[in-house]
């Protein structure tokens, strides 16, 4: 009995030490999860100068909000509401219009995250070329957003394509801020039938035939919008849209 007694009391004591590794191990495994998802987030969040003004960025939802605090990154950076920056080792400088930091203390030039999330894009869907159209798709499966260029474009008239014409300038802030809006609608829209082209305006990037259409619908400023249908301007507007505004006036045409 006693000798049965001490090999129960070893089984107990035996089963409680395997518990408590495994309770060890659950417990690394889930700050180590936690750290991960935490690493993650912060590359998805930061600071941006926009306008003259710092906002708080999401780069996965899009979500901006105007900066009311001074800030702390990961990296030990301060980030201020006045665009300010201050690294860890005393450097400082101030960030730009279009320029960003990220929590993990990432910097990013004007332009840099959109070009970013345009080649994440292509090397994700090895597909991302439009059948029969060259240039490079920023958004949309049915009706899909491209790069302009002449050769897709002159296509499209011939196809009786509707057609978006949005006028984009790679040194303007709201054009930056508003082209998130013009993926998403284009992400939702299911219409073969129609197509949008960016065209760059007056900046660095705009080409001969670029800066020909501008002229040939009267645009006079960056981030205006142009709707062609049956070949013909249909509407001309130069404000700014959400994605609701886009979807309501392209059902329209």
């Amino acid at each position: 009995m006693k000798s049965n007694y001490a090999v129960i009391l070893l089984l107990i004591a035996v089963l409680a030490a395997f518990g408590c590794t495994k309770s060890a191990e659950t417990a690394s495994m889930d700050k180590e999860g936690l750290g991960m998802e935490k690493e993650s987030m912060m590359a998805k969040e930061g600071f941006e100068m926009m306008d003259g003004k710092m906002f708080m960025v999401n780069d996965k939802t899009k979500a901006q909000a105007m900066m009311e605090n001074d800030a702390i990154l990961g990296d030990g950076t301060k980030v201020m509401t006045n665009g300010k920056v201050i690294r860890k080792d005393g450097t400082e400088f101030m960030l730009k219009d279009g320029e960003s930091i990220w929590m993990d203390g990432s910097f990013m030039k004007a332009g840099e995250m959109m070009e970013n999330e345009n080649m994440e894009k292509e090397s994700a869907d090895p597909e991302a070329m439009m059948e029969g159209y060259k240039g490079k798709v920023l958004a949309g499966t049915a009706s899909q957003y491209l790069e302009f260029n002449k050769a897709d474009y002159e296509k499209a008239l011939k196809e009786n394509k509707k057609i978006l014409l949005y006028f984009y300038a790679n040194w303007c802030p709201i054009c930056k801020a508003e082209q998130p809006e013009t993926f998403a609608a284009f992400n939702e829209l299911s219409d073969p039938d129609l197509i949008g082209f960016r065209a760059n305006y007056k900046d660095s990037e705009t080409d001969d035939d670029e800066e020909a259409l501008a002229k040939q619908y009267g645009v006079a400023y960056q981030h205006t919008k142009v709707i062609l249908k049956d070949g013909k301007m249909a509407g001309k507007w130069p404000d700014s849209w959400k994605k609701q505004r886009y979807l309501d006036e392209l059902a329209k045409v």
